[in-house]
Formats: structure tokens, C-alpha cells, sequence
């Protein structure tokens, strides 16, 4: 592999293409003429851009070192207004005599920043919040001003979450109960009674309709969640049996999250109508069909089915076919539209959220300059193996594939027995590399590549060490092998001439990432810049808003990174709005049970020993201690 910047010519536009930054990035993000990565952030029709180095050196002029978790308050609220207004569009063109009301599913982004920009600006939208626990449900009541907004609690619900819904329903809010097994029933019922509040409650279908991606588990008739038919009738005759039916108002269903297919979601909501129907003639009064989530985003940029981390569909035609097919299916026996609720949290705040970190090392598969000449000294396997690298031409690339392969596994074989130096070994392997390297320029010009040989760039490809964790901050490439767009946010006006995977701090074989998204479709590497001496390398993963924060944990004791949200005005000056230091070492301690006041002592007494031992100075113990408390109060990831 070699540099060849200086001599290919290359453009902003160029990196654009190969990045597809245009394509999942979704309107806000994209490369300017200097070759930086831009934010742009909707402000009245238009858009206003601000370059993410230009953010950066915000940050470290506040004393935020990488890595950092950059939240764009704007897009935000470019979000919710994408979705409402597609929706209210929708309901327009068609004549949908019904309403929109969105509810934010809290457990994607449990973030108090992120939920209060969300019940702050969606509050013009009557825009809520869906709960899954208690925990989540103080919050929606406690974060939520507007009573036209819904709060829709999902998840298993025991008596002190019920009698927090009841309460809420007291003060106004628009709280329902979305049973999800039988169990919860009567428990709704009893305390209800209790409190002599009349609950609004739903039932969660288990559909049978199947979908595509990651979790298609989530449908059909195997999902975790949801009432069989059986278990619908016999919730609706408690109901009835309790005097409590006028209060079953809403029927949820959910596909599953990131689907794919357009198709599988108009099946969905066409199999939900059928039930909603025949729940009105059992005389429940609905009047809210929820959808759940669902509604995908584009983290590859290829705007297909393929990979399950795309979709063939846009926000709009979401939304046009959501409505088209709850009126049509409705239409035809005469039953009132009812309001329309999604529980988009992916769509929502994916986008808003870009992790950023610096590259602090290489390690490359390039060869040393290998000999001209033959040496008598060579071992005989050495000797073949120069032969071998030195007449690799086209024709026979294969053969000469494998006979690298083949004497350097001699050489290797030969060290084991003691027949070969150390050195003459490092001579071998680095012919080899010349060997490899020497058959991935060729590959181009090949009519036909084997399997083989096509991996072998990947295989070669550099490790790029970011100052990240994957566990921490990435958790679901990790551990579902999700792919995020990743790129670099600057130098974008030269060409990336370096394919690399990319290796986090935690010294762990998963702590990496080797799956990228791309126009084409997945890739094993990404194309990064040569680092340049004295100069910082920045990349960004971006569209990871949602539930990327919450599920990271503490491996290697690496804690959360530091955060900071800004707000793009109009003119393009930035707010700082909310500035959080990462955790410090004694922080990540302290979750796992370590006292770091009970570690210093424990420290001082070993030091004191020391000097007692004579085997350190009272001087150097004033600066092992020092140190020591410099450390627990440091950042945990690495500081220049």
C-alpha cells in the first residue's frame, strides 16, 4: 500500500461518494469545499452549517478532551418536525378525518438532556412520551407540561406502576396502560377501584405478520410481547364482566424495531385494522391505534432491504401508507379514524448524536525494503521463498498465492525446531509481507478474483487505534454486530489511500470495529488518511442517538465519555448548551464497589512502608501520592 495524495487527484465531492455521506446522513451532514464534515442544522426551510472540527476546537477550549459525545440539539427538532409534519401531510392528502400523536420511547435515549429537548420542543405537537418502567414513568410525569400529549406505558406493570398511571391520570395526563399479558388485569382493575380513577387502557397484539433485519424476532407468532387472540377475548370479557370496557380506547402493536421493508409494515397495519374492527363491534370504544416502532433509518446509505441496517422507504411514504391503510381498511364499515400514535425513538435521535475520537496509533502490514541479492548465510526455505516474491507477475497469481504462503510456513515450522534464527525468521515473514503485498497491487487487473485472493486486502488491511471502547460507547456493534457510518470528520479533500479496521483502548479481542456502512453495502475495512507527524486524527460514528448511551457498560473500567451539546443558530454561531466531564478513574470505581478514599489510605501505608524499607524517599513518596490522586480524579480514556 502506498500514499498516493499527492499524486491522485481528489475532491470533497469524491469522499462524499465513497463515505455515502449524502445517503444515510439524511440532509444533516455532509463535506465542504475545505474538506471538513458539516452539521446542518434546519432552521426555517433552510439549512445552517457548522464544520465538527470547528465544534472540537470548541470543546477543548472548554477543556472537553477526546472522546466526546457531540448531541446537535437541532436535530432533535428537525426530527420530531419531520415526523409530524409528514404525518400531518399525510392525513391532509388523504382526507384522514382522525389525528397524529407521536410518544417517545424513553428507554432509547434515557438521557435528561435528550428527554427534555424532546418534551420541550414536541410539546407544539402534543408530542409524548412512552414508558416501559416506573423509573420511566416519574419521568414522562415529571418532564411533560402539555396533557394533550400521551404517555403510553409499555412493559410489565405491578401495582406501584399502576397507581403511579392512576395518579397521573388525576392530574390530567393522557395516561394509558398497554396490557401485555393477563396477569396485568386484574391488577388495573383492583386498583383502580382503589383510587377511583377510571383507567385508559390498550392491548398489545401479537400479530402474525412476520418482518425482516435484526429483529424479526419482535414479530409474529413466536414474539416475546403481546396477546394472543385467545388471550384478547378474554381480557376484553373481564373488562366487560369489571364495567370497565368503555376504557379499553386504544389497540398497540409492535413489528419490531429498524424494519426494513415498507411492504411488511403496510401488512401489519392492514392485520391490526382487522382486529380493530371486530374490538369496535365487541363494543370497545377505540380511538387510538398505536403502531409502536419500527420506522427505519439508513445506516448504510444503500436504501434497501439487503442488509437490515437500511430500508426501501422514506419518512413520507411511511407515513402516506400508514394512513392509506388504516382509512381503507376502516372506510369500508363505516368506523371513525381513529388517532394515529407511533413510538418512533430510532427515527428520533439516531442522527442527533456523533461520537468523535482521535487516533493515537497505526499498525500497518507494509514490508521493510527486502533484499536485491540473495545471501549464502539464508536458510534453504528463506532462500525459496525470495525466488518465489521476486518472479510474481499476473499470470500465475494464485499459484504464486500459495507458494508464499507455503515457504513461509516452512520458515516458521523451521524456527519451532530451532533450525532458523529469530532473525532470519523476521527476514521470512517480511518477504512474505512483500510477497502479499505485491499480489493485492495485481488484483485490479484480474479478470475473475478467487475467493482467496479477494479477502486478502481485508486481511492486510491497518489496525487504526481510536481513543474510544467499543463497550462503552458502541455497545450494539459489539454485541449485534449493528453497523454506524464511520469516517473521518476532516482532511476530506485529499484521498484516504489506507484501508483499516479500527482497534479500541480495552486490549480485547471484540474491542473493535470491522464492519463499516457504505454505499455499496457493508465493508470489512474502511479508507482512512495516513496519520501525519504532530498532527491529531479525528473520525466520527455517527447516527448513534439511540440506545447507544444507556447500554454501554464498564469494561476495562473505561466510563462514560465526555458529552456536550451545542445549538447551531440561524448565522451559524454555536451555544454550548450543556457540558458534562466524562466519568473520572475514581467514579468508575466507585460502580464497582471500590472505595478510592479506602484505596488512597491503603496506598499511603504501602508508600510508607517504602520509605520505612528505605527503598524510596519521603520526597517520592510526596510524589507517588500526589500522582496517585491526580489519577483518580484523571479521565479514563487517553490524555495526551
Amino acid at each position: 500500500m502506498t500514499d498516493s495524495s499527492n499524486t491522485s487527484p481528489w475532491s470533497p465531492r469524491k469522499s462524499a461518494e465513497l463515505y455515502g455521506i449524502d445517503e444515510w446522513g439524511g440532509g444533516y451532514f455532509g463535506i465542504d469545499d475545505d474538506g471538513d464534515v458539516v452539521v446542518k442544522a434546519p432552521h426555517n426551510g433552510h439549512h445552517t452549517a457548522v464544520s465538527i472540527p470547528q465544534v472540537i476546537q470548541g470543546l477543548q477550549q472548554r477543556g472537553l478532551d477526546m472522546p466526546v459525545l457531540l448531541r446537535v440539539e437541532n436535530l432533535i427538532d428537525g426530527r420530531i418536525s419531520a415526523l409530524n409534519d409528514s404525518f400531518a401531510e399525510a392525513i391532509g392528502a388523504c382526507g384522514y378525518q382522525g389525528e397524529y400523536r407521536g410518544a417517545f420511547p424513553i428507554k432509547v435515549n434515557q438521557q435528561s438532556h435528550v428527554v427534555a429537548e424532546i418534551a420541550r420542543f414536541g410539546e407544539r405537537y402534543n408530542h409524548g412520551l412512552e414508558a416501559g418502567s416506573k423509573a420511566e414513568l416519574m419521568i414522562a410525569m415529571s418532564s411533560l407540561s402539555n396533557r394533550e400529549s400521551l404517555i403510553i406505558c409499555n412493559g410489565y406493570k405491578d401495582a406501584e406502576f399502576i397507581d403511579l398511571g392512576l395518579q397521573a391520570r388525576r392530574l390530567g395526563f393522557k395516561c394509558f396502560f398497554v396490557v401485555e399479558t393477563l396477569a396485568e388485569v386484574p391488577i388495573i382493575i383492583e386498583r383502580s377501584r382503589e383510587l377511583g380513577v377510571d383507567p385508559l387502557i390498550g392491548v398489545r397484539l401479537k400479530l402474525s405478520t412476520k418482518v425482516e433485519g435484526h429483529w424479526a424476532e419482535d414479530s409474529g407468532d413466536r414474539s416475546l410481547f403481546g396477546l394472543s387472540t385467545i388471550q384478547l377475548v378474554s381480557v376484553i370479557d373481564t373488562l366487560r364482566d369489571a364495567g370497565l370496557l368503555h376504557c379499553l380506547q386504544l389497540l398497540h402493536f409492535h413489528l419490531g424495531s429498524q424494519i426494513p421493508n415498507i411492504r411488511s409494515i403496510r401488512a401489519g397495519v392492514l392485520e391490526a385494522c382487522r382486529y380493530y374492527i371486530d374490538l369496535v363491534e365487541e363494543g370497545a370504544p377505540l380511538g387510538y391505534i398505536d403502531l409502536g416502532g419500527g420506522l427505519a433509518i439508513d445506516y448504510d446509505g444503500t436504501g434497501s432491504t439487503v442488509s437490515g441496517y437500511s430500508r426501501n422507504y422514506g419518512i413520507k411514504e411511511y407515513c402516506v401508507d400508514v394512513v392509506e391503510a388504516i382509512q381503507e381498511s376502516l372506510d369500508a364499515h363505516d368506523i371513525a379514524h381513529p388517532t394515529i400514535v407511533t413510538e418512533s425513538g430510532r427515527a428520533t435521535v439516531a442522527h442527533t448524536a456523533v461520537l468523535l475520537f482521535n487516533v493515537l496509533d497505526v499498525s500497518n502490514f507494509d514490508p521493510a525494503p527486502t533484499p536485491s541479492e540473495l545471501s549464502e548465510e539464508w536458510h534453504e526455505q528463506v532462500t525459496n521463498l525470495w525466488h518465489i516474491v521476486n518472479k510474481i507477475t499476473l499470470e500465475g497469481l494464485h499459484e504464486s498465492y500459495n507458494d508464499v504462503l507455503y515457504y513461509r510456513d516452512q520458515v516458521r515450522e523451521a524456527f519451532h525446531r530451532g533450525d532458523v534464527s529469530l532473525r532470519m525468521r523476521a527476514l521470512a515473514e517480511n518477504l512474505c509481507l512483500a510477497g502479499l503485498q505485491k499480489i493485492i497491487s495485481l488484483l485490479p487487473q484480474m479478470k475473475r478474483i478467487p475467493q482467496e485472493l479477494e479477502v486478502l486486502p481485508q486481511q492486510l488491511a491497518d489496525i487504526y487505534y481510536g481513543n474510544f471502547s467499543v463497550f462503552q460507547s458502541l455497545p450494539d456493534a459489539w454485541a449485534i454486530s449493528q453497523v454506524f457510518p464511520v469516517m473521518p470528520i476532516h482532511r476530506l479533500d485529499e484521498e484516504p489511500t489506507r484501508q483499516a479496521i479500527i482497534a479500541d483502548l480495552t486490549c480485547d479481542c471484540d474491542g473493535k470495529l470491522s464492519k463499516f456502512a457504505g454505499p455499496e453495502g457493508e465493508s470489512s475495512t474502511v479508507s482512512l488518511h495516513p496519520l501525519k507527524e504532530g498532527e491529531e486524527y479525528y473520525l466520527g460514528v455517527f447516527l448513534v442517538g439511540a440506545y447507544q448511551e444507556t447500554l454501554g457498560d464498564l469494561h476495562n473500567l473505561f466510563g462514560d465519555t465526555n458529552v456536550a451539546s451545542v445549538r447551531i443558530n440561524a448565522d451559524g454561531t454555536l451555544d454550548f448548551v450543556h457540558e458534562l466531564h466524562g466519568d473520572s478513574v475514581a467514579d468508575v470505581l466507585s460502580y464497582v464497589e471500590y472505595d478510592p478514599q479506602a484505596m488512597f489510605k491503603e496506598f499511603r501505608k504501602t508508600a510508607e512502608q517504602a520509605v520505612r524499607d528505605g527503598r524510596i524517599s519521603v520526597s517520592e513518596r510526596q510524589q507517588m501520592l500526589s500522582a496517585f490522586t491526580e489519577s483518580l480524579r484523571g479521565y479514563t480514556y487517553f490524555e495526551r
